[in-house]
């Protein structure tokens, strides 16, 4: 797999907006893990599984913030892996960690915030 390749690809998904486009990227069984979701949620668990979880929790975030944009700045390739850092919403800068399966889908993510 190329990462520099579907660093931009994941990149320009989400700054899309196009939820059914992002959701191309991640397998049935997504798990993700994000500061975010406490955040957005108000509640206590940091982790979602689950395609159809993750879209509504998406959504919402989408809804929230129709502005997001994001700025790729580096990518890195790991086994069966990437790292992304890039620029995310609230000024923030990110480091999503997405773990691939055997059909190339995001089966597993864990972003950190500064």
């Amino acid at each position: 797999m190329d990462h520099q390749k579907f660093a931009q690809m994941w990149v320009n998904a989400w700054n899309s907006h196009n939820l059914e486009d992002i959701l191309t990227h991640y397998s049935d069984d997504i798990e993700i893990t994000t500061p975010m979701i406490v955040l957005a949620t108000g509640g206590k668990e940091s982790s979602l599984q689950g395609k159809e979880t993750v879209r509504e929790y998406w959504r919402k975030a989408l809804d929230k913030f129709p502005d997001l944009h994001f700025d790729l700045i580096h990518s890195t390739a790991g086994v069966d892996s990437v790292a992304l850092f890039y620029k995310s919403i609230m000024e923030k800068h990110a480091v999503e960690v997405m773990f691939f399966n055997e059909d190339g889908k995001i089966s597993k993510m864990c972003a950190h915030y500064d």
